[in-house]
């Protein structure tokens, strides 16, 4: 059976089942970020029985558009679930007029390959909690990336 007829992605306004995900898949939320952010799209990824393969979130801090959160169940990260998600939000910040799109990776592999680049940390928007987390470039090292839109 194809990934394509039985996993089903679709907009969601489950915001805090996105972020339990999130953390599920290794990614770090606080809950009591430095910056005020405005969610302005989240999409799911749902396999038989509702059950998450994958989730994305599109939010604006300080005006930028960002992708606050993306993951992929480790069950189902061969069939390109997070090549998919990335496309959709990356169409939706377009049709927005968004004109760059940031994250903070901690797979910036897979980011670049989709044509996001390094932003040194200095230079960045200082809109990412990760500088204020104790861990940053201790025990956890991701990167600022930025896509530019045109």
């Amino acid at each position: 059976m194809s990934c394509k007829t039985w996993m089903k992605m679709s907009q969601t306004d489950d915001y805090e089942r996105l972020v339990g995900f999130f953390v599920e898949n290794g990614l770090e939320f606080d809950g009591d970020e430095e910056v005020d952010t405005d969610i302005i799209r989240c999409y799911k990824v749902t396999a038989a029985e509702d059950k998450l393969a994958g989730g994305i979130v599109l939010a604006k801090r300080e005006g930028r558009f960002i992708i606050d959160g993306i993951a992929v169940d480790s069950e189902y990260r061969k069939h390109k679930i997070g090549k998919i998600m990335l496309y959709k939000i990356i169409d939706v910040a377009r049709e927005m007029g968004a004109k760059e799109l940031y994250l903070v990776a901690r797979a910036p592999e897979f980011f670049k390959k989709y044509d996001f680049v390094p932003v040194d940390a200095d230079r960045a928007p200082n809109f990412f909690e990760c500088k204020y987390c104790p861990q940053y470039r201790v025990t956890c090292h991701p990167e600022i990336l930025k896509l530019t839109l045109e």
